[in-house]
């Protein structure tokens, strides 16, 4: 057999969806499991997007769309950023994708070139830094450390800028830290992406999932919205992950470019989940905001129970559905603490590696997951550490 190409080497993974398999693979032997891994929510799409999608079906919303999407659906998509960010938005700096991972995937393979270096969150979303390093870009680590509420050091960022920094990545409310970053820290970042000429991939998929204050986007700082890819999408706030819907808002210069990468890898997105998204944005956002509240009584739950934990102590998350607790007092390393509550405890949750170097000490759990469900969660790891 031939050898795989060796840019395979190099590409990650999302350790959440191979941690559920085992999780998975556990529960075929008779254990019950509680998942506190996987990032999703744990409703239902709301039923009147549903009825959307099946109506779109019987309508014929069947065959392919233009690669960067329906023109009703960027125009909505246009519609609802503009009066989200209170700003002009045109449909055609809208590109639709299947999901928000092609558009981290394209603003790399559309902007970097071997050497360019991304500055990038660390602990972050895993994807950022295997999609630089498959494009040949050099990843730049900007830790984001527990002392600074898990929002990055604005001069240590700084002091990483160099003359082969090409793109900063940003995401707001934070995957898995559920940390958000202050408006004057956006406002720095901005002034160091308009002094080094760089480009900036905001990632806003949680831009609903906010438990105090509202949303703001780097877009809304003068001189950024022509050098940002705004990174969105339905998964979220419409419990919509398996409809592999997303959406980028892009400078003029990007839109071609991320259009004919679509024609050369997905062809185009979905059109009868084009068409649900649609009701999605236009429709009642009743379930968005029931949602979201469900979200932060679980988060009150899952905060104080961890924190009743000895050798444990975690922050309260302002915004995402993670909880990323210390847990460097149990005396384990993010690998052990994560499989001993895997074997030993039945909860499936992450090491903080799994977002990269600067997780170790660290786990996450998502609150996705019911209050009844949480609470047996936090008192099986409980009683699991203390029989060790």
């Amino acid at each position: 057999m031939n050898k795989l190409a060796s840019r395979m080497g190099i590409l990650g993974t999302e350790t959440a969806f191979e941690t559920l398999a085992k999780a998975r693979a556990l529960e075929t032997e008779g254990r019950t499991i509680i998942h506190l891994e996987i990032g999703e929510p744990d409703f239902d799409t709301p039923e009147h997007i549903r009825k959307a999608g099946k109506k779109a079906i019987d309508d014929g919303f069947t065959h392919y769309g233009p690669s960067p999407g329906l023109p009703e659906a960027r125009k909505s998509v246009a519609e609802f950023v503009a009066k989200r960010m209170d700003y002009e938005v045109s449909p055609d700096n809208i590109v639709i994708s299947p999901g928000g991972k092609p558009i981290m995937f394209f603003t790399m393979l559309a902007l970097v070139e071997e050497g360019d270096e991304v500055i990038y969150p660390n602990p972050g979303f895993p994807i950022y830094e295997s999609m630089i390093n498959f494009t040949g870009g050099t990843p730049v680590p900007l830790p984001l450390n527990e002392e600074f509420g898990f929002t990055a050091d604005i001069d240590y960022l700084e002091s990483r800028i160099t003359d082969r920094t090409k793109l900063i990545v940003v995401n707001s409310p934070n995957n898995p830290c559920g940390s958000v970053i202050p408006h004057s820290d956006l406002e720095r970042i901005a002034a160091l992406a308009i002094k080094n000429n760089l480009f900036v991939l905001s990632d806003e998929i949680y831009h609903d999932f906010y438990f105090d204050g509202a949303h703001t986007s780097i877009t809304q700082i003068p001189g950024m919205r022509e050098r940002t890819i705004i990174l969105d999408g339905f998964s979220k706030s419409y419990a919509m992950t398996g409809w592999r819907l997303g959406w980028a808002v892009l400078p003029d210069a990007l839109v071609e470019p991320f259009s004919r990468l679509t024609t050369n890898s997905v062809s185009a997105s979905t059109t009868f989940t084009q068409i649900a998204g649609i009701t999605a944005l236009e429709g009642t956002q009743q379930p968005v905001v029931d949602m979201v509240s469900a979200f932060k009584k679980r988060r009150t739950v899952v905060v104080e129970g961890l924190n009743s934990i000895d050798g444990i102590s975690c922050r309260t998350p302002d915004g995402a559905f993670y909880a990323f607790p210390n847990i460097r007092g149990t005396g384990m390393t993010s690998q052990e603490f994560a499989d001993a509550c895997m074997y030993d405890a039945n909860v499936a949750l992450l090491p903080g590696t799994s977002f990269g170097e600067f997780g170790e000490g660290y786990a996450r759990l998502s609150f996705a997951n019911s209050e009844e469900n949480i609470g047996k969660a936090i008192s099986q790891i409980k009683a699991m550490l203390t029989a060790r």
